[in-house]
C-alpha cells in the first residue's frame, strides 16, 4: 500500500510548482523536523519549485531549521502536504480547503479525512520515519542536513527509541539513514537535549507546583502571566510534558498551556498505563493511546478534562487491584 501511494504523492510534487508544507500547532521536533526535512529535500531535488514550510516557530527547535512566512497568494494552483497531523482544525497557519490539492502524512490513529491523499501509518514511531521511508522508497535524493533534521524527529518522538512503537522498522531505517548520509547522529543529541537555566528554572517551577491527586494523576495549568514571568513560549512550555516520564508518584500527567497568541488553551497528555486519547477525543482531541493532545477554549473545560483524566487512572487503578 504504501508504495502505491508514494508514487501517487512523488506524482503531485512533481506536478505542481508551488508547494506549502504545513504540521499541528504547537510543534514539536518530530513536527518541524518532518516538516522542514520535507521541504529541503523537494527543492533539492526539484531546484525551481517554490516550497515553504509554514507556521509558528517554537524557539526551543529552532536548531531545526527556519520558517518561511505564509501569505495568501499561495493558496493558488498549489500543493497542501501536511505532516504529523490528523485532523483539519489542528492544522498550523493554513486553511487546507483553500488549495488545489492536499496530502496527508501522519503517524497518528485516524481523526478525520481533510485531504485528498492521505498515507497513515499508526505504527510508525514518527512522521520522520515516514518521510525516510518515503525518501528511499522514491529514490530521492537526501542531503546530510535534512538526514540529520530526520533523525532528530524520531529520537525526540520515541524517546531515545525507548517507547513501544519503536519497530525493528524504525531501526532499519535509521540504520540505511546513516550509512547513506554519514551523519554523525552523536553530536545531534546536544542540541535536543541541552537546556539553558532559564528552562531549568521554569521546569523546577512545574515540578514545585503540580498537583498530584490520589488516583496518581499530576497536572499543571500554565497562564500566560506565567510564560511571561519565566520568558518561554506556549509551545516550549507544552513540550515539557515529556521531562516526566518516569517519576514514580504518578502515571498521567498533563500540562495545561494558555496560548495567547492562537487564543485556546493547550493540553499535552502523557501516561504509563492509562489509555488517554480517547479521553482526549471525548474533548476534541486526540493521539496515541498514551501520548495525546487536546485544544480548550478556557480553564473551565481544562477541569472538566482534568476530572476525567483523574477518573481515567482511578478506574485503571481499581481494574490492577482486581
Amino acid at each position: 500500500m504504501s508504495k502505491r501511494i508514494y508514487k501517487e504523492i512523488l506524482k503531485q510534487i512533481k506536478k505542481y510548482e508551488t508547494i506549502v508544507i504545513a504540521r499541528h500547532v504547537g510543534a514539536d521536533p518530530d513536527a518541524l523536523a518532518s516538516q522542514i526535512a520535507l521541504r529541503d529535500i523537494i527543492i533539492n531535488n526539484f531546484p525551481s519549485k517554490k516550497v515553504y514550510a509554514v507556521g509558528m516557530p517554537a524557539s526551543r527547535f529552532k536548531f531545526l531549521g527556519t520558517l518561511d512566512k505564509f501569505t495568501d497568494d499561495m493558496y493558488e494552483n498549489s500543493l497542501l502536504i501536511v505532516t504529523d497531523t490528523p485532523d483539519k482544525k489542528r492544522v498550523d497557519g493554513v486553511d487546507p480547503s483553500k488549495f488545489s490539492k492536499k496530502i496527508k502524512m501522519d503517524h497518528h490513529p485516524f481523526v478525520e479525512k481533510f485531504c485528498d491523499i492521505e498515507y497513515i501509518d499508526d505504527k510508525s514511531s514518527s512522521a520522520s520515519q515516514i518521510i525516510i521511508d518515503f525518501v528511499f522508497d522514491t529514490k530521492l535524493k537526501i542531503t546530510k542536513e535534512a538526514a540529520e533534521k530526520l533523525y532528530i524527529g524520531i529520537v525526540a518522538d520515541t524517546n531515545r527509541f525507548m517507547f513501544s512503537y519503536t519497530t525493528p522498522k524504525t531501526f532499519d531505517l535509521i540504520s540505511k539513514l546513516i550509512k547513506e548520509t554519514n551523519i554523525n547522529f552523536t553530536s545531534l543529541y546536544e542540541n535536543l537535549y541541552l537546556r539553558n537555566l532559564k528552562e531549568l528554572k521554569f521546569q523546577s517551577y512545574i515540578i514545585n507546583n503540580l498537583v498530584v491527586t490520589e488516583n496518581k494523576f499530576a497536572y499543571i495549568k500554565l497562564t500566560d502571566d506565567i510564560l511571561k514571568k519565566y520568558d518561554v513560549d506556549a509551545a516550549t512550555a507544552g513540550n515539557m510534558v515529556n521531562n516526566f516520564n518516569y517519576i514514580e508518584d504518578f502515571i498521567t500527567w498533563a500540562v495545561f498551556t494558555e496560548d495567547k497568541t492562537n487564543e485556546f488553551i493547550r493540553g499535552s497528555i502523557r501516561s504509563r498505563g492509562p489509555v488517554v486519547n480517547e479521553v482526549a477525543a471525548s474533548f476534541g482531541g486526540g493521539g496515541h493511546k498514551f501520548a495525546s493532545g487536546v485544544r480548550m477554549n478556557d480553564f473551565e473545560t481544562v477541569d472538566e478534562l482534568i476530572k476525567a483524566l483523574d477518573n481515567e487512572c482511578m478506574k485503571y487503578i481499581s481494574n490492577r487491584e482486581m
